[in-house]
Parts: structure tokens; sequence; C-alpha cells
């Protein structure tokens, strides 16, 4: 197993990026100023967008399992590889994501903590109505871990 930065043709990862942000003009926003990172175990299974959002706070703008090997661990991995390698350099990691017990759940198994909200995020900037896990995506929340 090995974790790479990509730096170069980030677009080629496009789907498996929509499966974590599924508006491509949504992912435009912040693919080219994101540091991508890819963990790959015989085949990439999983990559992350992470971006500087200023006074010392990373935020992970996309992290994407391949479907067949989700719950396997690829994305704890690469949240756990993400936190150490910005440790010291940045006060807090964080991350927002649609109000979903499921997503939300992963993410304090991670070491986050809710934050804050912000309301009507994704039927205010989405041109669709997304659901997850059934539900319908509303707000954003926010959670953070200090690293």
């Amino acid at each position: 197993m090995e974790i790479k930065q990509i730096n170069k043709n980030k677009k080629d990862y496009i789907d498996l990026l929509l499966l974590a942000d599924e508006q491509e003009s949504m992912v435009d926003l912040y693919l080219d100023r994101g540091t991508m990172y890819a963990l790959d175990d015989n085949g990439v299974k999983t990559i992350c967008v992470v971006t500087d959002e200023c006074e010392g706070i990373l935020e992970i703008k996309n992290i994407a399992t391949e479907p067949e090997y989700q719950r396997m661990g690829y994305g704890k991995m690469l949240i756990d590889y993400v936190s150490s390698q910005y440790a010291g350099k940045y006060k807090i990691l964080q991350v927002g994501t649609g109000d979903c017990m499921l997503t939300i759940s992963f993410y304090e198994e991670c070491g986050f903590k809710r934050s804050h909200i912000v309301e009507n995020f994704f039927t205010d900037n989405y041109d669709h109505e997304m659901y997850e896990d059934g539900v319908l995506l509303k707000d954003m929340v926010y959670l953070r871990k200090d690293l």
C-alpha cells in the first residue's frame, strides 16, 4: 500500500471525486487549489483533497473510496495520513458533510467532533436535490479535530 500526492491530471480521478461531491462544478471550485492524495493498494482505492482555509485550518473538501472497497479502513487510513502530514503545520483539520448519521459517525470514529452548521448549504449551492442514505441533504455539518 502506498499513499501518494497527485500533482497533475487531477481530473483523471473525477469519477471517484464525484462519489463524494456529485456536482462537477462544485469540485472545480477546490480541485486546482487543493492538494490531492491517493491511497493505492493494487490500484487507487481512496482519494482525498485538502485545502488551506487560512487561520490554521486545513479542510478535507473531498474524500471518496471506490464502492467495493468501502468500510475496509481505507478512508480512515488516508485521514490518519493527512492528519500526520499536517500536524504542527495546521491547528485544525475540518470536514463538511451532509447531515447523515452514517457519514457523521465515520468522521467521529476518526476523531472529529461537531463544530457548526451552514444552513441550506446543499439546497443553495447545488443544482439538484441530493440524498445520502435516503436523507435529503440540506445543511452542511462541519466537524473538526485538533492536529
